[in-house]
C-alpha cells in the first residue's frame, strides 16, 4: 500500500521536484543523469583521466551514496579503507550536488568513481541498478530513498546506513503514526544501521528498524585525518596574510550569520586592528552577494580566488576575505586565532565542529547544533568549545579570546583532546561492513546470507575513548 501511495504522490509532484532542482545551481549539472536521460557510469567505470584502470566488467561494485561535500568529506577515510581492504571491488560514490562530485574527484581520485545519484522514480532507479549491478549499497547520515531501497531489497543487495543520525526536528516530524508506518517499510529493508550515538540508536529503532540490525559505532568524523596543506606556499601566504595579522575564521556560514559576523568583526578591529576576518559561505555560489553585503558595510573585502593574481594589489589593514574556493577550509582553520562554525546562529543545525578542533583551535558555535549535538556537548564539557546565543554574546566571546593567549591555548588543547579521545568509529564501521562482504562460516557463500544473522544492538562506549 505504502509503495503505491508513495509513487502516486511522487508522480504528482515530479514537475515541482525537477523545478526545484533546476533552481539550485549546485544541483543542475547532474540532473539529466539523475533522471536517467544521460547514461553516466556504466559497465567498467572509468574516468577519462584514468585510462590505465583495469577493464573488469565482472568486478563486484560497492556503491556509496554521499549527498554533497560534507558527506563526501566524512566518508572519504571509509572509502579509502574499503579500497585497501577489498582491492577486488570497484568503488562508486554517488552524490546529488556538483560540489559533491568535485570532492569525490579531488579526494578519491584513483580510488573511487563518481556518478550522480538517480532520482527516486521507479523506472530510473531500476535502470540505474541494472547498469551498476552493486553487490553492496552504503549510504551516509540517513539519506533514505524508498524506491531505491525497495528495489535493492528485491534484488537481494545488502544495504547499510553508515554514520547514521536522526535530528530532533526530523524525528519529531516522523512521530505521526502513518509517517512512522511508512518509515518502517523502508527501515526494515536495511541490513545494518550504524548510528552515531545512543540517541540515534533509540530513535531509529522507535521508527521501525530491527533492533538486531542496529549498532552504535560512533561518528566517523572523529577519524578524519588532519588535512594536508597543499603545495604552493604556506596557507598564510595563499591568503595574503602578513606575519603580524591574526585570522578570525568563520566557516560554513549562511545568510543571517554573515551579517552578524561582519558586525562582530567591525567591533573587533577597533581593539585589534591586525585582525582579519575570513568568511567561508557554505555555498560558494553566494560569494558575490556576500562580498556586496560586506562592501555595503564599509569594509574592505577580497575574494580568495583573486589573491595572488597578476595585477591585483595586495590588501593590507582591516579586511574580510571571502573564501570562494572549495576544499581549502579544513586546512585554513590551522591559521585561525578563533574559529566560528556556521549553520548554528540560524536554524540550520550546524556543520563540522571537528575541523577547527583537530587543529587545536577554540571553537565557537551558536544555539542551533541539532546536526552535531553530541560533538557540541563534548566540546563544551571539555572546555574546548563555547556556545554563543546571540550577536552580542559572539562579540564578547571573540574579544575575550583575542585578548587571552593562555585561554586560547587551553581551549585548543581541550578541543583537540575531544577529537583524539573519541576516535575509533571508522574501525567499528569497517568491521561491520566486512561482515556483509565476507561470507560467514556455515552460510551459503553469498554476502547476502549474513543478513539473517542477528546483529546485537550494541551501545558500546565509542565516545568514552579508545
Amino acid at each position: 500500500m505504502w509503495r503505491l501511495f508513495y509513487n502516486i504522490v511522487l508522480l504528482v509532484v515530479s514537475p515541482l521536484i525537477v523545478a526545484v532542482l533546476l533552481a539550485k545551481q549546485r544541483c543542475r549539472r547532474g540532473l539529466l543523469e539523475r533522471l536517467g536521460w544521460r547514461r553516466g557510469l556504466s559497465g567498467p567505470f572509468r574516468r577519462p583521466d584514468q585510462p590505465d584502470r583495469p577493464n573488469r566488467p565482472d568486478q563486484p561494485v560497492i556503491w556509496i551514496h554521499a549527498v554533497s561535500l560534507g558527506e563526501v568529506v566524512a566518508v572519504t577515510p571509509l572509502v579509502n579503507e574499503l579500497h585497501r581492504r577489498h582491492p577486488g571491488h570497484r568503488l562508486v560514490v554517488s552524490t546529488v550536488t556538483e560540489t559533491g562530485r568535485e570532492a569525490v574527484e579531488q579526494r578519491l581520485a584513483g580510488v573511487a568513481d563518481h556518478c550522480y545519484a538517480p532520482l527516486d522514480f521507479p523506472c530510473v532507479v531500476s535502470r540505474f541498478i541494472e547498469r551498476l549491478q552493486p553487490s553492496l549499497y552504503l549510504f551516509v547520515e540517513t539519506e533514505l530513498w524508498p524506491n531505491l531501497l525497495w528495489h535493492l531489497r528485491r534484488r537481494g543487495v545488502p544495504t547499510a546506513l553508515v554514520n547514521g543520525r536522526l535530528s530532533t526536528r526530523s524525528f519529531a516530524r516522523q512521530q505521526w503514526a502513518p509517517v512512522r508506518s511508512f518509515y518502517r517499510t523502508m527501515l526494515q529493508t536495511l541490513s545494518l544501521c550504524l548510528m552515531q550515538s545512543d540517541r540515534d540508536v533509540d530513535r531509529i529503532i522507535a521508527l521501525g528498524a530491527e533492533a538486531s540490525r542496529v549498532r552504535r559505532t560512533g561518528n566517523i568524523k572523529f577519524d578524519q585525518p588532519i588535512p594536508a596543506v597543499t603545495e604552493g606556499g604556506t596557507t598564510r601566504a595563499r591568503l595574503g596574510l602578513r606575519d603580524t595579522e591574526q585570522l578570525f575564521v568563520a566557516g560554513s556560514t549562511h545568510p543571517g550569520e554573515e551579517e552578524t559576523l561582519v558586525e562582530c568583526y567591525r567591533a573587533l578591529v577597533t581593539q585589534y586592528p591586525s585582525a582579519v576576518l575570513l568568511l567561508a559561505p557554505r555555498h560558494i555560489e553566494r560569494a558575490e552577494s556576500v562580498e556586496a553585503m560586506i562592501r555595503a558595510r564599509g569594509l574592505a573585502v577580497q575574494r580568495r580566488s583573486a589573491i595572488g593574481q597578476a595585477g591585483v594589489l595586495r590588501s593590507t589593514g582591516p579586511r574580510v576575505v571571502v573564501l570562494d574556493s572549495r576544499g581549502e577550509l579544513a586546512a585554513i582553520y590551522r591559521e585561525a586565532v578563533v574559529a566560528f562554525v556556521g549553520g548554528t546562529l540560524v536554524p540550520i543545525g550546524g556543520h563540522n565542529l571537528l575541523e577547527p578542533a583537530q587543529w587545536a583551535k577554540p571553537v565557537l558555535f551558536g544555539p542551533y547544533t541539532d546536526h552535531c549535538a553530541e560533538i557540541a556537548d563534548l566540546l563544551i564539557q571539555a572546555g574546548g568549545g563555547r556556545r554563543v546565543l546571540h550577536a552580542e554574546d559572539l562579540m564578547q566571546q571573540v574579544m575575550a579570546l583575542f585578548s587571552d593567549d593562555e585561554e586560547r591555548k587551553r581551549m585548543g588543547r581541550s578541543a583537540r583532546q575531544v577529537v583524539e579521545q573519541n576516535q575509533g568509529a571508522l574501525q567499528q564501521t569497517l568491521e561491520a561492513i566486512d561482515r556483509l562482504l565476507t561470507p560467514q562460516q556455515g552460510t551459503s557463500g553469498s554476502p547476502l546470507a549474513d543478513r539473517s544473522r542477528p546483529l546485537m544492538a550494541e551501545k558500546s562506549s565509542t565516545y568514552s575513548g579508545r
